[in-house]
């Protein structure tokens, strides 16, 4: 009986040594295992099965993009001008071997290497190109960054300088200076502003000039088209009223031809056109001699008339 307990016992014991050495490691990880203190393997995603006894999991490191942000480090421009700057950094283990046993402190050796990187970098640009030139800085960092922590198994991937804090006199400048140049463009914006409305006038009392012009010009071509229109209009009335004339006196000769009149029907239609000349205002009047022989005739029956009497 205390055999069949014993065996269960270092059964049990077995299993949960077997159990113990059964190791999973999960998606972007990464586990340095050693061998009686000494480096033996890095284990990936995935299952992993350790000797008992002899190896042992020494670190597990994530293999994540991380991200950290360092405190305001204090730095002199060159212009002796000094500031606080604080740093972020972002950076990703790529080589857990070397990030295990490369460096005693990772995070510190990088938060130190940043505040010196950027001491140096500062240290050669003046106040203003310091506020004007964060792009330049960033890469700066990132390139001197990249190659000091490579052989730490680190890459640093991007460095931003979150926060720069100048001096509290050259704040207050700053703020009077960026005052006064707001001040100037919203002069500048109130006097282009000004200028476009007074541009904006006057092009509208031109083109109220140029329609009134061209009201009037189109006005006065209309009249003189009218009077043009009424002109040819009384022209060709008179010119209509000749013809209907002249068509009625050649109708009547016409007329008197083809009637064939004697001598004294002409005779007769002479008298008539002398009485109608005669009752003119015409102070000399030429008589035909054949209307005066009427004439004389006509006063020899008047006095054989008389005679009979």
């Amino acid at each position: 009986m205390e055999l069949v307990v014993t065996v269960a016992i270092l059964f049990v014991i077995a299993l949960l040594i077997a159990v113990s050495c059964i190791k999973i490691v999960p998606q972007a990880h990464a586990a340095v295992v050693e061998c009686l203190g000494a480096y033996r393997v890095t284990w990936g995603v995935g299952i992993h099965f350790k000797r008992p006894f002899l190896d042992r999991v020494a670190r597990r490191i994530n293999l994540k993009e991380q991200v950290v942000d360092f405190p305001p480090q204090p730095v002199i421009t060159k212009d002796n001008v000094t500031m606080q700057i604080d740093t972020v950094v972002f950076f990703q283990i790529t080589d857990p071997k070397l990030f295990a046993y490369g460096v005693e402190s990772p995070i510190m050796a990088i938060e130190n290497l940043t505040a010196t990187t950027l001491r140096n970098i500062i240290g050669d640009l003046e106040l203003d190109e310091t506020l004007t030139s964060r792009e330049t800085i960033n890469t700066k960092m990132r390139a001197s960054l990249d190659v000091a922590t490579d052989p730490w198994g680190i890459k640093v991937n991007r460095v931003e300088l979150k926060n720069i804090i100048p001096p509290a006199a050259i704040q207050d400048a700053m703020e009077k200076q960026m005052k006064a140049e707001r001040e100037r463009r919203e002069a500048i914006l109130k006097a282009e502003g000004e200028k476009k409305s007074t541009i904006l006038v006057a092009e509208g009392k031109k083109e109220s000039a140029i329609l009134d012009a061209e009201a009037e010009k189109t006005a006065a071509i209309l009249r003189a088209e009218a009077h043009k229109e009424a002109t040819i209009r009384e022209a060709e009335g008179q010119a209509e009223a000749i013809l209907k004339i002249q068509k009625a006196n050649a109708d009547g000769l016409i007329f008197l031809k083809e009637a064939d009149p004697n001598s004294g029907v002409l005779t007769l239609k002479s008298l008539e056109a002398f009485a109608k000349a005669a009752d003119g205002k015409a102070t000399k009047i030429i008589v035909p001699s054949e209307i005066q022989s009427v004439a004389g005739l006509a006063k020899s029956l008047i006095e054989v008339a008389k005679e009979d009497k």
